[in-house]
């Protein structure tokens, strides 16, 4: 079983406890316009094997229906799940001083579930703290079977109202809350991740109805605000993409602080950053 991973991030000290090495699974179902890794969308690819078998150049097909309305050219690598958790154990050090471990993220590595619960597995028999960063958009059952393995879940709420949902990320909430709901009831470690996003999720009507949505979920009450930022503006141009957030400036800290002082009027305690 192979899996399709763009970039190995070491010393990553933002997704999750400790110092961590995050796994950047490529492909994702969302499509969202603040996106900062659109390397990691479902596009024809120019593969590299890890473990030194099969075509050197290939397209994937789970992305054959998707090439013809991209044109974003993104270099991978397949790797197995062994073979990726060994190169994982090489920074068990660090893991262990600082009480890490190694997160996945992407794109969105629910869309690789079966090579994700296998690379979970590899990790757990090594002794290696594991976290997920989700968009939460999978089938519930594919949800709950990481949730059973992985010991964190770095959940991203960003819009609250279905068609805005569907207007900026490309697919509808519903599943996303019953994914939450679903974890809620297993009592799942998760942490909630909100993007701070000028003139889309930074809106107050957004924030206010969020709030109002998350008060159900009484074990979760800690909530990480994540600012806007420009740093994936090279991308898009290395890329030759169009990039829809061109010319969009971060939130103010006097924005940031204010969107943060509502979820702690309301009982959350708030991070920032991220």
């Amino acid at each position: 079983m192979l899996g399709q991973i763009f970039k190995i991030q070491k010393y990553s000290i933002h997704d999750g406890p400790g110092i961590r090495t995050t796994v950047f699974f490529q492909g994702c179902p969302l499509a969202c316009r603040w996106c900062h890794n659109p390397e990691s969308r479902p596009v024809a690819f120019r593969l590299k094997d890890m473990n030194s078998s099969g075509s050197q150049d290939t397209i994937p097909p789970y992305i054959q229906e998707t090439i013809k309305q991209h044109n974003t050219i993104s270099e991978i690598c397949k790797v197995n799940p062994d073979s990726l958790a060994m190169e994982m154990e090489k920074d068990y050090i660090f893991f262990d001083q600082s009480k890490g471990g190694v997160t996945c993220s992407g794109g969105e590595p629910l869309l690789q579930y079966e090579f994700l619960l296998n690379f979970l597995k590899q990790l757990k028999e090594r002794e290696i703290h594991t976290a997920i960063d989700t968009s939460g958009f999978a089938p519930v059952h594919v949800m709950a079977k990481t949730a059973d393995i992985a010991d964190l879940i770095l959940f991203d709420l960003k819009l609250i109202n279905n068609e805005d949902h569907i207007k900026y990320t490309g697919v509808p909430v519903k599943p996303i809350h019953e994914n939450l709901k679903m974890l809620h009831e297993k009592n799942a470690n998760i942490w909630l991740r909100f993007p701070l996003i000028p003139k889309i999720t930074e809106k107050d009507e957004n924030i206010d109805k969020m709030i109002d949505f998350l008060l159900f979920f009484k074990k979760f009450r800690h909530i990480n605000i994540l600012p806007f930022h420009k740093t994936g503006e090279k991308k898009y141009l290395k890329l030759d993409i169009k990039n829809p957030m061109k010319g969009v400036e971060p939130p103010t800290e006097e924005r940031i602080q204010s969107v943060k002082k509502k979820f702690v009027q309301k009982g959350f305690s708030v991070t920032t950053g991220g």
